[in-house]
This record gives structure tokens, sequence and C-alpha cells, in this order.
């Protein structure tokens, strides 16, 4: 009966009832936790008309990750050109405005990052990663700098899941001081 409700809905309203339910879900259980199937469910539709729209379970993921790949590629871009410490304060300032303006896109990664990464869809992310993580290491090649400017970029993300009840004002300042204490100067 709901496959019924639904045939009378636009293709473009199902497909984002789709994408909300699959947010939704991937927030509450994580990506690897929900199957096409749980997301049919949810919508109350068949698996067929969620594979319909997208592909697969990938390219859900990828749709709602869009502008916020597209906001981390331009910050990518910004970054070809910095060196030094304008690089370090140009990756940071650019990874906290990102990370609080896709607050839930990041809650919905956090913890499946590393795993997602993985997947040949999201190699370029990890390029992109790498690179603002060694422009927020000052384009030092040290242990310290390059482990330090990790656990910032690591850090910002868990915080931004971590911590909803701050508004994006409040976390901004705590993020950009814990992490430029936790950078410290170039060397």
């Amino acid at each position: 009966m709901k496959e019924v409700a639904r045939l009378a809905r636009s293709a473009p309203e199902t497909r984002d009832e789709i994408l909300a339910a699959a947010a939704k879900r991937f927030a509450v259980i994580g990506y690897k936790g929900t199957s096409l199937q749980d997301i049919a469910r949810d919508v109350g539709c068949s698996k067929a008309t969620v594979l319909y729209h997208f592909v697969n379970k990938e390219t859900i993921l990828t749709e709602l990750m869009a502008p916020a790949f597209s906001m981390l590629f331009a910050l990518d871009e910004r970054l070809l050109g910095a060196t030094g410490q304008a690089a370090q304060r140009d990756a940071l300032e650019g990874i906290v405005g990102l990370s609080l303006r896709f607050r839930r896109e990041v809650a919905l990664l956090h913890g499946e990052f590393p795993d997602l990464l993985q997947h040949p869809a999201f190699a370029h992310i990890q390029r992109c990663s790498d690179r603002i993580r060694d422009a927020l290491a000052g384009g030092s090649t040290g242990a310290e700098a390059r482990v330090g400017a990790l656990i910032v970029l690591a850090g910002i993300a868990a915080a931004c899941a971590q911590f909803p009840d701050l508004d994006d004002d409040e976390l901004r300042a705590a993020l950009l001081a814990v992490a430029r204490r936790a950078l410290g100067p170039l060397d």
C-alpha cells in the first residue's frame, strides 16, 4: 500500500526522501550498519525504488556529501600557492569553517571516515585531506608537526560531531584556540 502511495509522488520528492532517510540512518546507525533495504523501509518504498534513484549505497553517500566535498576541494585549491604560516592559518580557518558549516555531514562520517576513504570513489578525498594536513603542519616534514596536524584535523571533526549543543561561534572560537595551541609555532 505504501508503494502505491509512493507512485503518486514525484521522482524528485522520492529521491529527496531517500536521501533524508539515508542521512538519518547513517548518522544514527552508521554507513556500514545501514542497508538499502533499511532505507527503503524507512521511506516506505521497495529496494528497487531506491536502486532506481541511486546505483548503490555509496552513490547515496556521495550525493549527501557533495556540497561538503565541493567546499573541501575549494579549500584545497586555495591552499595550492600558500606556504608556511600562511598555509597553516588558511588551512586551519578553512577546515574549521567547513566542519562547522557541514556539522551534520561530519557527524554522519565521524568514526567511519578512515574506512570510507578506502572506497575508490573517495580516493580523491584522501589526497585532499593529506594536503590539508600538510598545510596544517606548516610545510614541516618533522614527525611532531605532521602528527600534531593530523590530531588537529581529526579533533576538529570529532569536536563538531560531539558538541552539537555548542553554537557555531562558540565552537569556532574554541576550535581555533585549541588548534593554534596544539600546532604551536612553525619550526
